[in-house]
């Protein structure tokens, strides 16, 4: 996750409305009357009685069997589990808040909540409506288009870590849908970007039809991973969608995936974010910055209600059921779905921000605190979640199975993971770590080699199976890349692949020895922690960076877009723009660009790991030089299907043959790190590999149990080079791939007309174990039967 995207002050905070009444903290002696939309689980005291040790005065809870409201029978309930969950005809309503004096339960119908109003108040007595340190009531009755959020009043000390304000209607942090506006980038009333906010509650009509769905379980080092954005990858007008921008949208093109040949897909956030956290208008391109990417969540159980095309309609249950449609439809093309999680900080941001849900419900528990309650800021974006609490791990979890079981998601790719491995804050050392802490402190944010939350996930009996994907590093300088604790379950995002092929394939000297360990699935990171190729998710480009095309058109970042004046995004991006800055270039330079975008996939494509593509750069999609896209819901992140369907997207072919190759290759998803016995290097000779400074040439052989025998070389010098063949009695060897061909001679399938007569092409060649390769090429050659042997 860039730093860039994310902004620390907000501009914006939450306005609504609570009919007036007066907060009690306290219990009070005789029983509270009932109003019409008040309701109180109460208590009495009762006399004082006589003890042996001298007087004492007892306070015994009275709870009256029933309490009735306008709408709802009301009962104590009980603590767990936490949230609104439907029990015994009625909702059991649970939320942990340990510092709170006192809560209340506010239920709003939509019509309400869109006027500010509340519908129904009930203030929970902490004697009878509080088990340890979670409150708890239970309701019966009409909950048709209701909502609901809390309460909580106590200390308002932020020095001491407290944020408890009367005046904010929180959401429940394990609400299940949150509803406020409809329709995505709309303003609240009276242009509001912070309107009030809500969570849905459970009816027992919440049903969905799964039809026998199943997890795919596909062994990790078969997968071939899609990062898309749910809003982009339809939103643009050349989808020809019935609901472009949606869960619905994304169903609506799966066959595409399945075209490319993708089994995965990873899904940008989903989780109900704020758009309209960074709103504010935009005079480069006259109109206005949203939060587009969703790197700042509001609620982690509720899907993102304005991804759906049902918006808030039913309260939110059509929109769960929405995304659900999308998990199911992806499982019967075979595509399993993953869902990119941001568990490193909330959009509350630090002190300045809103008070939405954790901050308000207990500020010292969900964020890690300095001592005088400033908020650590690892994530760079104004607030660190403390991960490694036991309530606030718990918490993560209890999410994480809410989704794989409720929703059938497959696996979880954590933003900035390396924070979930920090040491979190020391506000209660007997809660945290069972007993005083005495001596050496752990001081707040240290790396753990063992971190409690990571061994929780990692030994889960629900998660086991699911696939767990860390973004090894965060913006406090922790880069964990081959050294994440991982019990032999994570695999990581490979940000040193990305870097070193960017840098070979560039033609930088230095990088052949460690491009070849690209290749063989970085056994220099991984295999002495005994892990495999599979833990590697290899990557040339992700959401944040230049794209795919960006990356051979440009040297430098070209952000102004974004309103900042280009200083945002990174400005060192490995990057090569093939001889001239930008779009418009000469032919030879774009014919370059062209041959490197090959490289780059090919590589991808035939190195031990899983490749991950990055939506768009199947087609070559262009965000003009711009690295650092967060703040677009426009043309610069939308998927432009037009380009794809072009006749000129020859390059969108090669990506469907290379993944349909790796797919056939038993050996480019190996389960263990290759050997001598199986994998062979060469140089521009055979057998003799040139790891010098100055190499730019890499090739190998590989033997293959589908293919027999597999030769891959490159070549990133700006020279050509004849190169000697391995010998192969019996055998020679045909070419398949090579990239400085024009399409769609690039790759030589069984179906390309004249196939044969361009194979005759390089007979003189072959014949003598020969191949000639231009500059910046590379090549992948197949053994075959020699008939005049």
């Amino acid at each position: 996750m860039d730093l860039a995207r994310c902004l620390s002050v907000f501009h914006y905070t939450p306005k609504f409305i609570i009919p007036p009444f007066r907060q009690q903290t306290t219990p009070k002696p005789n029983f509270t009357t009932i109003s019409a939309n008040h309701a109180k689980i109460s208590t009495s005291r009762m006399a004082t009685v006589k003890a042996r040790g001298g007087a004492a005065e007892a306070e015994t809870a009275v709870v009256e069997k029933l309490k009735l409201t306008k709408r709802f029978e009301v009962s104590e309930g009980h603590p767990a589990p936490f949230g609104a969950t439907l029990r015994d005809g009625g909702v059991n309503f649970a939320i942990y808040s340990a510092n709170a004096v006192s809560a209340t339960l506010c239920l709003s119908t939509l019509s309400d909540l869109q006027q500010n109003r509340v519908t129904e108040r009930i203030s929970l007595d902490p004697l009878t409506c509080k088990t340890g340190d979670v409150w708890h009531v239970f309701l019966k009755g009409d909950f048709k288009d209701m909502l609901y959020g809390y309460i909580f009043d106590g200390q308002f000390s932020p020095e001491k870590g407290h944020y408890y304000d009367s005046s904010k209607i929180l959401l429940d942090p394990y609400g299940k849908a949150v509803i406020s506006r409809a329709e995505f980038g709309a303003l609240g009333p009276e242009d509001n970007c912070w309107p009030q906010m809500a969570c849905m509650v459970p009816t027992s009509e919440d049903q969905f039809d799964w039809e026998g769905d199943l997890p795919l379980r596909y062994p990790q080092r078969d997968l071939i991973v899609y990062e898309m954005h749910v809003r982009g990858f339809t939103r643009h007008e050349s989808s020809r969608t019935e609901f472009p921008g949606t869960y619905h949208g994304v169903v609506e093109k799966l066959d595409h995936l399945k075209e490319l040949g993708v089994n995965c897909i990873e899904l940008m956030p989903c989780h109900e974010f704020n758009e309209l956290e960074y709103y504010s208008y935009n005079s480069v391109l006259g109109d206005y910055k949203l939060n587009f990417w969703g790197y700042s969540t509001v609620n982690y159980f509720s899907p993102m209600i304005r991804y759906s095309s049902a918006g808030i309609d039913n309260c939110g249950h059509a929109a769960i059921n929405e995304f659900k449609h999308l998990v199911k439809e992806a499982h019967k093309r075979g595509i399993e779905v993953f869902m990119d999680v941001v568990f490193n900080h909330t959009a509350e941001g630090n002190e300045k921000g809103p008070i939405l849900s954790f901050r308000g419900v207990d500020n010292s528990v969900y964020y890690m605190l300095a001592p005088k309650g400033e908020y650590y800021n690892y994530s760079g974006c104004g607030n660190t979640f403390n991960c490694n609490h036991p309530v606030v791990r718990q918490f993560i979890l209890d999410c994480l199975r809410y989704w794989v079981t409720e929703m059938h998601v497959d696996g979880f790719r954590f933003d900035l993971a390396s924070i979930m491995t920090r040491s979190s804050s020391l506000w209660d050392s007997v809660n945290v770590y069972g007993n005083p802490l005495e001596g050496n402190l752990i001081t707040t944010g240290t790396p753990l080699s063992s971190p409690p939350l990571i061994d929780m996930l990692s030994n889960d009996p629900v998660l086991r199976g699911v696939k767990l994907i860390a973004e090894a590093w965060d913006t406090g300088g922790l880069y964990q890349v081959g050294t994440f604790p991982h019990w032999g379950i994570w695999s990581e995002w490979n940000g040193k692949y990305r870097d070193i092929v960017r840098q070979f394939i560039k033609g930088t000297d230095r990088f052949a020895g460690a491009f070849a360990e690209c290749l063989c699935g970085s056994p220099n990171l991984y295999q002495e922690g005994g892990r495999k190729p599979w833990n590697s998710v290899n990557f040339v480009c992700a959401h944040d960076g230049f794209s795919l095309a960006d990356l051979v058109t440009y040297n430098n970042k070209h952000n102004l877009a974004n309103g900042e004046d280009n200083n945002d995004g990174e400005s060192h991006n490995n990057s090569w723009n093939c001889g001239q800055e930008g779009e418009f270039a000469s032919i030879s330079v774009k014919k370059l660009r062209k041959r490197q975008m090959r490289n780059f996939f090919l590589c991808l494509m035939v190195s031990q790991g899983v490749p991950m593509i990055c939506m768009g750069d199947e087609y070559g999609h262009t965000k003009g030089g711009n690295n650092n896209t967060y703040c677009h819901d426009n043309y610069i992140n939308y998927f432009h299907w037009d380009k794809k369907e072009e006749s000129s997207s020859d390059f969108f072919r090669f990506c469907c043959l290379m993944t349909k190759f790796r797919r056939e290759c038993e050996s480019l998803g190996l389960n263990d790190f290759p050997t001598a016995e199986r994998l062979q290097w060469h140089g521009h000779t055979p057998e003799m590999p040139d790891w010098s400074d100055t190499s730019r040439f890499v090739a190998f052989t590989l033997i293959d149990s589908v293919k027999g025998e597999i030769y891959v070389a490159f070549n990133t010098s700006h020279l050509p080079v004849t190169i000697t063949l391995p010998e192969r009695p019996g055998y020679r060897w045909e070419p398949l791939v090579d990239t400085s061909k024009p399409a769609p001679f690039d790759l030589l399938s069984k179906e390309v007309q004249g196939r044969d007569i361009a194979i005759k092409q390089y007979a003189q060649f072959l014949d003598a174990n020969l191949y000639p390769m231009l500059s910046y090429s590379s090549i992948i050659l197949l053994l075959s039967p020699d008939e005049n042997a």
